[in-house]
């Protein structure tokens, strides 16, 4: 067979020959489907999910009725006057002309109605040294950041004038604005360094500056296309900002994986002294093939999150899955018109301080990994039993995992003032920060056996135990609807709020509200929608966990034909999760080097991470996970016995496997230096997961075990012949080398 009449058969490997012959066409349908997905997305426009729609459950219906009457609950503010040292009490002449100044002083801002005094709705503490002067925001809530300012200004005003006391705000909008102020950057500069982090790499990897670009290029115009659906999909299933950030994560990474690979592959078979066509055939008949393998199995992950009903998941699933379909289908059709058309153009720019990276026959070895696969493969046993064992030591902390959603101070520590503003507050009334609320619905508000009804629930609230007050009570007479507003005890501490919660659900409100008949009175706020968040989703572990898991199961069998490579696959990408769980905890909750990532004090996981980490790393190990097996597989065909085809096939791809690795967890490490403790968790869950992937499973674990497996790691059982053939397309090479035969003599089939 001679060098350029090599026949291939496939998907990735027709869509890369088309694309190589018709580059401009194919190139310019890619730049047509971007400008268009990006048009229809900017025409249709981006719907979010609404608050209704979070959540199931008593949250949900509480939701639905302040959306269903029309009341746009203000941001509501609260400044706390407390007593410095112990003398100054509220019923001090001193004190009542601080609270009357703050009282004038907000209410002369013009920016707030319903302002309200401490001595007429008894907010004063128990040791009667804090009080607070309640408000609400005029205009929208969601914009109410935006207006606060003046508010602020006036209680400092006061302050300025009553050193003997701490006058302090909090509230919703005064928390947006600090927030925007100190953090509102901080994920713009994340996604912005996170595209200079992979050229810098890519730089690094290629030694050349076209073929850093073209993977950088990729993945962004594949991530603009899917923004675009998003905007269009989102008429369909609402979309959200943290599925946009989410989207942008997945899609640099996998974008940049993608064609790292096929561009690797390309430059190897050059390299090796092959024509231009040849090479490109060869790279979308074997790393364009594992693309699509490695793409279909990351859609699929990602699927999972469908099955959460969090309207939350949902939308991050639904993002996640649509930027990596695009990203593989531009990897495997508009990479090839474009290396095509760029020839040895694509050498352009070498840094010369890095050379030609060159090796003898275009083979791109590891000195490194050669030498441990020497030692790994001469010992597979002790190999297998070290890197097993040290992994589930390291995924040991795991089964101590608490989660839960993050309080203020637990997001965000004492860096910020507002921060110690909630926990004085929460001192001196437990709960008032964050209280529960009520949505009281009934046919008339004001009926008699209704007033009575809510007056007994404000009474039995506290003499229950769930809370110390005040109770507040807001009618909005119209509607026919009424907010309870009850301070839990527990207050920041949530098993004892979630207590105190369940004592109001079960117990206060049967034996009140729940008496009068048409009368609905769900309870919502900030812990029972914690509470409501957890339950639906450790409904959702299950299902979730088993359809990715079983969906990975059958494309591994369909994708290589052996059970053995279906099984190994599943459970090395669990050991790889679990170890990143066991980090997780390790770090965030047990607060083992909690230090080097500023992460002290945190102790726990916020809810939503473990599901998703388990979703995005199944997905993205698989990249690595297909690629290498690709390659001892295609070794393995011709006719390389088993113990070398892994040499092979982990020593060729230590290059690019390292290089997307090194890319994926510089990526996500910018996450874990951001200042929210929920996105650190995330960035360091995700950084630690891929590193220990790249190396204790692609390069020990997986060769020692299938090392071990030998002839082995080929099995199917008869009865699963009659699987559809979706293996590996037919080995490409410019000499004929004798088939591999088993021990009857007969060809090997892999």
């Amino acid at each position: 067979m001679g060098n350029g009449d090599i026949r291939v058969r496939g998907l990735a490997a027709r869509a890369g020959g088309w694309s190589a012959r018709h580059r401009w066409a194919a190139v310019g349908i890619w730049v047509l489907f971007v400008a268009l997905a990006m048009g229809l997305g900017s025409a249709a426009g981006r719907v979010d999910v609404k608050d209704s729609d979070q959540l199931k459950g008593e949250t949900h219906t509480a939701a639905r009725i302040v959306e269903d009457a029309g009341i746009d609950e203000p941001a509501g503010e609260t400044v706390l006057l407390q007593a410095r040292g112990g003398g100054l009490k509220a019923t001090d002449p001193e004190f009542r002309d601080a609270v009357d100044a703050v009282v004038r002083a907000v209410t002369g801002t013009g920016r707030v109605t319903e302002v309200t005094s401490p001595y007429d709705t008894k907010t004063i503490s128990k040791d009667g040294r804090s009080a607070l002067v309640q408000f609400d925001m005029r205009g929208e809530s969601d914009t109410a950041g935006e207006r606060i300012e003046p508010v602020l200004e006036a209680v400092e005003g006061v302050q300025r004038d009553h050193e003997s006391l701490r006058i302090e705000e909090i509230g919703g909008a005064s928390m947006m604005k600090t927030f925007d102020d100190a953090f509102g950057d901080d994920f713009k500069k994340a996604e912005y360094s996170a595209v200079p982090v992979a050229l810098g790499i890519l730089l690094i990897a290629f030694g050349a500056l076209v073929a850093a670009l073209l993977p950088v290029l990729l993945a962004i115009t594949a991530i603009m296309a899917t923004m675009g659906l998003m905007g269009v999909v989102s008429h369909w299933m609402p979309m959200s900002d943290t599925a946009n950030s989410v989207m942008l994560l997945v899609g640099l990474a996998v974008g940049v994986d993608y064609c790292l690979f096929y561009l690797r592959r390309e430059r190897e078979e050059r390299e090796a002294g092959r024509d231009a066509q040849t090479a490109l055939r060869i790279a979308a008949a074997t790393s364009g093939r594992a693309i699509v393998v490695s793409g279909v199995t990351v859609c699929v992950a990602m699927a999972g999150m469908l099955f959460t009903g969090l309207a939350e998941f949902e939308a991050m699933g639904l993002a996640s899955l649509m930027v990596v379909a695009v990203a593989m289908v531009g990897s495997v059709t508009v990479l090839p018109a474009l290396l095509s058309l760029l020839g040895e153009r694509v050498e352009k720019g070498r840094l010369p301080f890095l050379g030609r990276r060159r090796r003898s026959g275009g083979r791109q070895d590891s000195r490194f990994w050669t030498a441990v696969l020497r030692r790994v493969l001469a010992k597979p046993v002790v190999a297998v039993v070290v890197a097993a064992g040290a992994l589930l030591a390291i995924s040991a902390p795991a089964l101590g995992m608490k989660t839960q959603q993050l309080t203020l101070d637990q997001e965000f520590g004492d860096s910020l003032p507002i921060v110690q503003t909630y926990n004085r507050l929460n001192d001196a009334f437990p709960g008032g920060s964050e209280p529960a609320e009520v949505i009281v619905k009934a046919p008339d508000i004001n009926a008699p056996e209704v007033k009575s009804a809510l007056a007994d629930f404000r009474d039995r609230a506290i003499s229950s135990g769930a809370s110390r007050g005040p109770v507040e009570i807001k009618l909005h007479d119209a509607q026919n609807v009424a907010f309870v507003y009850v301070p839990l005890v527990g207050g920041s501490d949530q098993d004892k709020a979630g207590a105190s919660l369940d004592t109001l659900r079960d117990e206060v409100r049967p034996a009140t509200l729940g008496k009068v008949e048409g009368v609905e009175a769900p309870v919502t706020g900030q812990v029972a929608g914690s509470k409501d968040f957890n339950d639906q989703l450790a409904g959702a572990v299950v299902p979730v966990f088993a359809f990715v898991v079983v969906f990975a199961f059958v494309l591994m069998l369909l994708s290589f034909r052996s059970l053995t490579i279906a099984v190994t696959s599943i459970v090395l990408n669990l050991l790889s999760v679990g170890a990143a769980y066991g980090i997780l905890v390790a770090v965030f909750q047990h607060g083992w080097g909690a230090s080097l990532v500023g992460a002290e004090g945190v102790g726990a996981i916020i809810t939503w991470l473990p599901l998703f980490l388990f979703v995005i790393l199944f997905g993205l190990s698989m990249d690595y996970h297909v690629f290498v097996v690709s390659r001892i597989r295609e070794a393995r065909l011709r006719g390389l016995a088993t113990k070398d085809a892994i040499r092979h096939g982990v020593v060729t791809t230590a290059g690019v496997v390292t290089s997307a690795a090194v890319i994926m967890v510089a990526v996500f490490a910018i996450f874990g230096t951001l200042s929210m403790q929920s996105m650190k968790q995330m960035g360091v869950g995700l950084a630690a997961a891929v590193l220990i992937d790249a190396t204790i499973i692609r390069g020990v674990l997986l060769p020692a075990v299938m090392a071990l497996l030998g002839e082995r790691n080929w099995y199917l059982p008869k009865w699963l012949h009659r699987l559809p053939d979706l293996t590996h397309d037919e080995t490409p090479q410019a000499v004929a080398a004798p088939a591999a035969r088993d021990d009857e003599g007969e060809p090997l089939k892999v």
